[in-house]
């Protein structure tokens, strides 16, 4: 038989919570992020869910994420670029995309509305966004080209 210890328990709060609004997040580019669950929206880091509006044409630079994430599709479509090419998620689909994989996101040619669920939640610093200090993947860094990904030492 398993016991939990004093130290496994967690404490759980008896009544629901209403998140009556989200937290707008500001991001350059025409992008709108609501968090209604997150770092910034609620205390704790288990997971985050935002609600982002995106318009024609935007793209975030690819990232490395230290997150698993599922993205809904709730209107238009988001392309997702990953390591061995990209995929087309519209309205009515979702994607999942998992820790430590390259992904980069960009609204399809009609926008896209969508939720994006992170678990751990969302952070800058877990993202590991192309370019940043510290950021990138297999073949950004000198001396470690991969081929399969398009990435050289030029």
């Amino acid at each position: 038989m398993i016991r939990a210890t004093e130290s496994d328990r967690r404490t759980v709060c008896a009544v629901p919570e209403v998140i009556s609004e989200p937290s707008r997040i500001p991001v350059p580019g025409g992008k709108v992020i609501d968090e209604y669950a997150g770092r910034v929206a609620t205390p704790g880091a288990a997971v985050s869910v935002a609600r982002m509006s995106a318009p024609a044409g935007w793209s975030e630079p690819g990232q490395t994420p230290e997150f698993d994430e599922v993205t809904l599709v709730l209107s238009g479509s988001v392309v997702v670029e990953h390591a061995a090419g990209s995929l087309e998620v519209r309205a009515g689909q979702a994607v999942l995309t998992r820790a430590g994989d390259w992904v980069r996101y960009s609204a399809g040619t009609d926008g896209a509305d969508y939720v994006a669920v992170c678990s751990p939640a969302f952070a800058p610093d877990l993202a590991h966004r192309d370019g940043e200090p510290g950021a990138g993947t297999v073949g950004d860094q000198p001396g470690n080209a991969d081929p399969l990904l398009g990435h050289s030492d030029d």
